[in-house]
């Protein structure tokens, strides 16, 4: 029996990396998939690569209307949702002295605004002892130069986990915090300075390399599935030891 059979997933920013490789990590677990992303062709892609058991909803989390249209959807098509992975972020650096209205505006608006309302409306739909994954970063515990904005939403997305495990404990409905370090994805090959710094910052891991999108994905079905039935407003970290030690 696979681990999460049966279950109705929802992941958001799934048509590369983390999100990805975790929708494929579910399918795998026997679980049905919805995935959201901001661009029809990469969505497309991406749910033909995986070939079954998915769906892909074109949606911008920080957009209350397509958040409704999204578990609209949902409702018609399953009824339930038995996990969300809140995985949807934008990860773009400003040194302090340089950072602007619109970074910080934007930076707040998808990845604090959009994983609260994400979780919040999805919330009718989620059965009793339902289980929600937010991914949060170890930027909010190490503190990393340019980082400040970036940083500070996934602190408050860890801040999240724990709240939310109060509002949510009379359901039984666990809410944890998945927390990446260094990881090799798509994200970091756009420039030559991303790959240098992917190196730079891999430099520092205890393990000695970069994590890959499929070892956090291993991480979420751990916190998705009931082989963590007594965990919740946790924080795992997946980074090879860069912010433990």
């Amino acid at each position: 029996m696979n681990k999460l059979d049966g279950k109705i997933a929802l992941i958001t920013g799934g048509t590369s990396g983390i999100g990805k490789a975790t929708a494929e990590q579910f399918v795998h677990e026997g679980a049905y998939v919805f995935i959201t992303g901001r661009r029809d062709m990469a969505l497309a892609a991406t749910v033909k690569e995986i070939g079954s058991h998915v769906i892909g909803v074109q949606a911008d989390v920080s957009n209350l209307g397509d958040l409704d249209r999204l578990f609209a959807q949902i409702q018609r098509e399953k009824g339930k949702l038995d996990i969300v992975f809140a995985n949807a972020g934008i990860t773009p650096l400003a040194p302090l002295g340089k950072i602007t209205e619109e970074h910080y505006d934007t930076l707040f608006t998808i990845n604090v605004k959009g994983v609260l309302f994400t979780v919040q409306k999805a919330l009718p739909l989620m059965p009793d002892g339902a289980s929600i994954i937010l991914n949060a970063s170890v930027v909010a515990s190490v503190g990393l130069e340019e980082h400040s904005v970036y940083a500070a939403t996934k602190a408050a997305v860890r801040s999240f986990a724990r709240t939310w495990t109060t509002d949510l404990k009379d359901r039984h409905i666990r809410v944890n915090a998945v927390s990446p370090g260094p990881i090799d994805t798509p994200w970091w090959h756009t420039r030559a300075t991303d790959e240098q710094g992917l190196k730079r910052w891999s430099e520092r891991v205890p393990l000695g390399r970069p994590g890959t999108a499929n070892e956090i994905a291993k991480a979420v079905v751990f916190l998705a599935s009931d082989d963590s039935s007594y965990i919740t407003g946790a924080e795992l970290f997946v980074d090879g030891g860069f912010a433990q030690v």
